[in-house]
C-alpha cells in the first residue's frame, strides 16, 4: 500500500510546485495519521491489515508529498547557486533530529509510553506540536516564485499604495490552508480553468483583439470573479499583466485597464525583480492553459 501512495502522490507534483509549503504540512499531518493508524491497529485485530494498510498508504503518500516540496523551499534560499551546499546542510540537520527522536523514542517507550493508554495520550500531544512546529516553520520560509495566491496579493498591493513587498514580507500573509481565496483588490481572478468552460468561441477573436500579442485572455464571470486563461508558454511576467488588467478592469473597461497596465507595468516589473521576485515562469499547479493552432 505504501508503494500505491507514492504513485498516487506522484501525480501531484505540479501542485507541489505551486504550492510547496501548503503541501509540506499535508505531508507531515499524513505521515502523522499513517503512524497513528500503524500504533492503533493492534487494538483492532480482525482490521488489522486495513489499518495498517491504510497507515502504510498514508505514510507513502506523505514520503514523496516532503521530498518533492523540499526543493522548492531550500531553492528560496539558495545565493549564488549554493543549492546542493543548503541541501547538504538540510540533510544533516535532519539527520542529528532524526538521532534526537529516535533517542527520545526509545525514552518515552520505556516509560510514559510502556502502556496502550500511554501511547494513546502521548501520542497525539506529539503530533500536534509536531504539525504546529511544521506550520510555523512554513509560514517563516519565504518562496520567491510566483503562484496565483502569490501573484494576487503582489498586484493587490500594488493597486492599492503602490508598494511592492518582498517574499521575506509576504510569507506571514499567505493563506497555507485555503491558498485559492479570491482576492477583490486584486479583481478576483481564477487561473487555470479550461479555456472551453470560460470563453465562448464567438468571443474568443474579440478577446484575442483586445489583448493584442499578449499570452493572455480574460473573461468576466458575472460578477463574482475574473476567468484568467494562459497560453502554453505564458511566464510569470504574462501572468502579472494579466492580473494588473482584472484589478485595473474592477474600476474601468477592459481597454483602459489593458492601456494603464501597459503605463505601469515596466516600472512595476523593474521593482519586483529588485525585490527578490523570480518572473521568469508561473506555478498554477494542474491549470489549462491554451494553444494557438
Amino acid at each position: 500500500m505504501e508503494h500505491v501512495g507514492k504513485l498516487i502522490s506522484s501525480n501531484l507534483g505540479a501542485l507541489m510546485d505551486s504550492e510547496p509549503k501548503r503541501w509540506r504540512i499535508v505531508a507531515d499531518i499524513l505521515y502523522d495519521l499513517g503512524t497513528g493508524l500503524e500504533v492503533l491497529s493492534p487494538l483492532c485485530p480482525h482490521l488489522f491489515l486495513e489499518m495498517a494498510g491504510l497507515g502504510n498508504f498514508a505514510k507513502g503518500m506523505a514520503i514523496v508529498a516532503a521530498r518533492a516540496t523540499r526543493l522548492p523551499i531550500y531553492s528560496s534560499f539558495a545565493r549564488e547557486g549554493n543549492l546542493s551546499d543548503l541541501f547538504a546542510k538540510g540533510e544533516a540537520i535532519s539527520t542529528l533530529f532524526n538521532v534526537v527522536g529516535i533517542g527520545a523514542g526509545i525514552q518515552l517507550a520505556s516509560t510514559v509510553c510502556s502502556s496502550i493508554q500511554g501511547k494513546m495520550v502521548v501520542g497525539p500531544l506529539l503530533a500536534g506540536l509536531h504539525i504546529y512546529s511544521v506550520t510555523e516553520e512554513m509560514r517563516a520560509a519565504p518562496v520567491n516564485t510566483l503562484n496565483p495566491q502569490r501573484t494576487a496579493m503582489i498586484v493587490a498591493e500594488f493597486v492599492k499604495s503602490g508598494k511592492i513587498s518582498s517574499p521575506a514580507d509576504l510569507r506571514y500573509h499567505e493563506d497555507l490552508l485555503f491558498p485559492h481565496r479570491l482576492i477583490e483588490d486584486a479583481g478576483n481572478v481564477k487561473v487555470g480553468r479550461p479555456v472551453h468552460k470560460v470563453i465562448k468561441p464567438s468571443q474568443l477573436q474579440e478577446l484575442k483583439e483586445t489583448f493584442p500579442n499578449e499570452k493572455f485572455l480574460l473573461c468576466n464571470s458575472g460578477n463574482q470573479w475574473t476567468d484568467m486563461v494562459l497560453e502554453d508558454n505564458a511566464t510569470g511576467e504574462d501572468a502579472l499583466k494579466g492580473w494588473l488588467v482584472a484589478a485595473y478592469a474592477s474600476k474601468s473597461d477592459l481597454t483602459e485597464a489593458y492601456d494603464k497596465m501597459n503605463e505601469v507595468f515596466s516600472p512595476f516589473l523593474s521593482e519586483l525583480k529588485a525585490k527578490g521576485w523570480h518572473t521568469d515562469r508561473f506555478l498554477d499547479g494542474a491549470g489549462s492553459r491554451f494553444a494557438w493552432s
